[in-house]
């Protein structure tokens, strides 16, 4: 979200946002120069607030719910998008206190609203509404996939949905570099990064199961051995597919689970009794096993890091793609012993390793760009 400051010297209102490479910040109005401290600072907070619950029917979209029947989940998330043609009405006739009352909105992103036009009402400046305006653009620019601007502060943001366009770029980018480039993290939505990294993750795995004569999903596993890996959940996406998953199922499910466990919700109770089945079972292994063992056994309710999720899970399968080639190298890359002028891989300087790790790079590349080719339907 934008978060908005006052900069007292200069009477300036300023947006602050982050990007996927740094923190961005532009003066959003000028202010009064006989408004109090109190006044201002109420203003940013509102502002801030607004941008919060504006972002967030980018981050839930009714797409996300499932259903949209009368007072579902769905449906209230598409009457809260519906709201944005009614902002600029509540920030320029905002709900007052009277008789000792006031009228507050259910709705979140209306009732922010409301505040920040109680605060413009204080101050008398109604030309500060241009900054909501441009936060709402920002918003339904996301929304259409276009994260220029302003609306690059959604590549730091989980998402329970992923637009296709955001998609489409994504799976573009790893056709130019299968092993991940930097732009996955700063110019497309990280969630629907996730669902392209998890198709490409797919083909990697397929690749290396192959070459190592395993199942695809335990081919990470399996290059944990080589080098450490975060291999749980590259290995938790691979077996969802395996199973018949898309990677937008397997991805959006973890990346929405994880942002309910953010704010303590419980989204699967019968899926955490059988984790809980599963640590009895592990428990029962070992004898002698006591209440201060077990409060001592911490129980993860989701593999992601609930404060970024599909940054995170992005991440874990980039570097799962990584593993695939480690495997696909242990196995395949003695081929190429000769390669650099002895049969002898031992007496291999740093300069030929790192000459004998291009070529396996890029052959393996070469095959997991033939294999995603082979199965893009599944991304689609």
């Amino acid at each position: 979200m934008t978060r908005y400051c006052v900069v007292f010297d200069r009477h300036e209102l300023i947006a602050a946002w982050g990007t996927g490479e740094g923190d961005l910040a532009a003066s959003a109005a000028a202010l009064p120069s006989g408004a109090g401290t109190t006044g201002l600072l109420s203003l940013a907070r509102a502002l801030t607030q607004f941008s919060s619950a504006a972002w967030r029917t980018y981050t839930h979209p009714a797409s996300a719910a499932g259903s949209l029947e009368a007072n579902s989940e769905g449906w209230r998330r598409e009457q809260e998008r519906k709201h944005f043609s009614e902002v600029a009405d509540a920030i320029t006739r905002p709900n007052l206190p009277s008789g000792g009352s006031m009228t507050v909105s259910y709705s979140r992103l209306l009732e922010s609203a409301h505040r920040v036009g109680r605060a413009l009402h204080r101050l008398d400046d109604p030309q500060l509404v241009k900054a909501v305006a441009a936060e709402l653009a920002a918003v339904e620019s996301a929304e259409l996939g276009d994260l220029s601007g302003r609306a690059q502060q959604a590549v730091l943001l989980s998402r329970e949905d992923a637009s296709p366009v955001q998609v489409a770029a994504s799976n573009h980018l790893l056709q130019e570099d299968p092993f991940g480039p930097a732009e996955l993290f700063v110019g497309v939505d990280p969630t629907a990064a996730a669902v392209a990294a998890a198709h490409w993750l797919a083909a990697a795995a397929d690749v290396a199961a192959e070459a190592a004569g395993l199942n695809p999903a335990e081919v990470v596993l399996e290059a944990d051995n080589i080098e450490a890996l975060p291999h749980e959940t590259p290995t938790l996406v691979l077996d969802l597919i395996g199973q018949g998953a898309s990677p937008h199922q397997a991805v959006t499910g973890l990346v929405r689970h994880a942002m309910h466990v953010a704010v303590g919700l419980l989204p699967d109770a019968a899926a955490l009794r059988e984790q809980l089945d599963d640590l009895e079972g592990t428990l029962a292994q070992y004898k002698g096993t006591t209440e201060a063992d077990l409060t001592r056994m911490p129980l993860r309710l989701t593999p992601l890091d609930p404060q970024r999720p599909a940054r995170d899970l992005l991440e874990d399968l980039l570097t799962g793609i990584h593993g695939c080639w480690l495997l696909y190298d242990e196995y395949e890359g003695l081929e190429h012993e000769g390669e650099s002028g002895t049969d002898d891989v031992e007496e291999w300087d740093d300069e030929q390793t790192e000459q004998h790790q291009d070529r396996s790079r890029e052959h393996f590349a070469r095959l997991v760009r033939d294999t995603a080719a082979r199965d893009r339907d599944r991304l689609i």
